[in-house]
């Protein structure tokens, strides 16, 4: 799930986070926010990624994966022993690092485009090359450039972002925007079939299978042994696949917040929540309400502790809502979407329904041994606006470049400190926006009056920009101390109100 939200926050002039030297065998510590001695209390705004610890299990390493039916040893063959390298060491000759990616969403694809384009021998296994995951679809304009995305593969240019309050209160937010500036809706399976197929262009080797299991290596320097059900030349939900293995160096999960590799190398689990999204065609007239604007909606009755979405798709919109808190009810809150956007989508036909578990959180080790976590899996989704296809496509390609630079292009063995390197530089440059959005989302989704306030101050322009410049072009904007000391004010005395008042706004019709 992907979207943006106008985020008025606290106004951390923030250094960036500093990540201590981690000694071999304990964890890496969680990065540390610095700030001035001047914050001001909820004025900034920004949309970025990952603030919780990075590091890796101390604890002792079994030589076996727990496959899907018992441990299994992997007899080899004296033809069929490989090479066993050190990190630091050269291949022989004509002899490439070998790296699995295991999902092919934008995390995946994206680490495997990059890995195969500088001369890694690169393998990208993916079960469902249809997949539309359960996603609003936003991408900020900075993605379109620097992903090399053609236009063409953005549905909507959304000009126009309207919040709307429990009480069904209106705040357009988009009035700050320039002519050439927009947030991009795109269409999940249309984005991932283009990076994979990038990524094939560019040399690596696209497996149609199911991911099973790995055994991990039983000595420094061994090959991982994966299990796959290939699924070449099959169709439909019944394929049974035949099975292979595959033997690699290096294993980059990118299997979404589910994750089979996370669960082989012990990563730990993670608190997730439940997304469920409605594609729906609505008559022509609304749709042209739509052409250019999502809306996102708060209030008790849509999600406890999340927002529900319309946003706009090619010939279609995408209704949704998410709740990590009542993952039962997630239906009745699709109801309550239905009911508070019912003037807009009236006259709707569903045409396709999806779910899936979003992560909350980074999970508690990204790493062990030559294996690593990226995207969903690795848990970068933010709190609040629940961004996740921007800084997954962004761990993938920083993970595969840090691979590159320390395989020299391939030629080199690499280890887990080496993989930790990509850790530290990830959460110094994404770890302080985490912790934003964190507060941000403890603080205005605790109650409807919490979310009235939220969107009264989202009138601000103040807000308004800093909001959008940061999340267009993954920069913390503001940094004006008279606007941060406004809005702190404005912030506590918005809360004060709603929070005190005797009576509640009654409850608007929508247009």
């Amino acid at each position: 799930m992907s979207g943006v939200m106008a985020m008025p926050v606290a106004a951390v002039r923030a250094a960036p986070v500093q990540a201590a030297p981690v000694a071999r065998g304990s964890a890496a510590p969680a990065p540390t926010l610095k700030t001035s001695s001047s914050v001001a209390v909820m004025g900034l705004a920004a949309t970025a990624v990952t603030a919780a610890a990075a590091g890796r299990s101390g604890r002792a390493r079994n030589g076996l994966a727990q496959g899907l039916h018992g441990k299994q040893q992997v007899k080899r063959s004296l033809s069929s022993a490989k090479v066993v390298v050190c990190a630091g060491v050269n291949f022989p000759e004509g002899r490439k690092l070998r790296v699995a990616v295991v999902g092919g969403g934008p995390a995946g694809a994206s680490a495997a485009d990059q890995l195969a384009k500088d001369g890694v021998e690169t393998f990208l296994i993916e079960r469902k090359m249809d997949n539309c995951k359960p996603c609003g679809g936003a991408i900020p304009l900075c993605m379109i450039d620097e992903f090399d995305l053609p236009k063409d593969i953005v549905d909507r240019q959304v000009r126009k972002m309207t919040m709307i309050s429990p009480t069904n209160k209106e705040v357009q937010i988009g009035q700050t925007l320039k002519d050439d500036e927009f947030i991009g809706m795109v269409r999940r399976e249309v984005l991932d079939d283009f990076l994979r197929q990038r990524a094939k262009t560019n040399g690596a080797t696209l497996i149609n299978g199911l991911f099973l299991g790995m055994t991990l290596p039983e000595k420094k320097g061994d090959s991982y042994v994966l299990t796959y059900n290939d699924y070449a030349g099959e169709e439909g939900n019944a394929r049974k696949g035949e099975k292979k293995t595959l033997e690699v160096d290096v294993v980059i999960g990118a299997d979404g917040a589910n994750s089979r590799v996370a669960k082989d190398i012990e990563a730990g689990d993670y608190e997730y929540a439940i997304a469920f999204q409605e594609r729906m065609t609505i008559p022509d007239n609304k749709m042209e309400y739509y052409k250019d604007r999502a809306e996102m909606y708060v209030g008790e009755d849509v999600s406890p502790d999340f927002y529900a979405w319309v946003f706009p798709k090619c010939d279609h919109v995408a209704v949704g809502t998410g709740t990590v808190v009542d993952k039962k009810g997630i239906q009745r809150y699709q109801q309550g979407i239905r009911d508070r956007a019912a003037p807009r989508i009236e006259g709707g036909k569903i045409i396709r329904v999806e779910a899936h578990p979003i992560p909350e959180h980074p999970r508690p080790w990204r790493v062990k041994d030559r294996a690593i976590l990226v995207g969903d899996a690795a848990g970068y989704v933010t709190k609040c606006s629940g961004e996740g296809i921007y800084f997954a496509a962004k761990s993938g390609r920083m993970c595969a470049e840090t691979i590159v630079k320390n395989s020299m292009q391939g030629v080199r063995m690499i280890d887990e400190a080496d993989l930790m390197e990509h850790l530290r530089e990830w959460d110094s440059r994404y770890g302080p926006t985490y912790l934003v959005l964190d507060l941000l989302q403890k603080i205005f989704y605790t109650s409807d009056a919490a979310r009235e306030s939220f969107v009264e101050l989202c009138e601000e322009e103040y807000v308004q920009k800093v909001t959008f410049d940061s999340y267009l072009y993954k920069t913390v904007q503001g940094n004006d101390p008279v606007g941060d000391l406004k809005l702190g004010w404005k912030t506590l005395s918005s809360l004060y109100k709603y929070n005190n008042q005797k009576t509640p706004d009654p409850m608007r019709t929508l247009a």
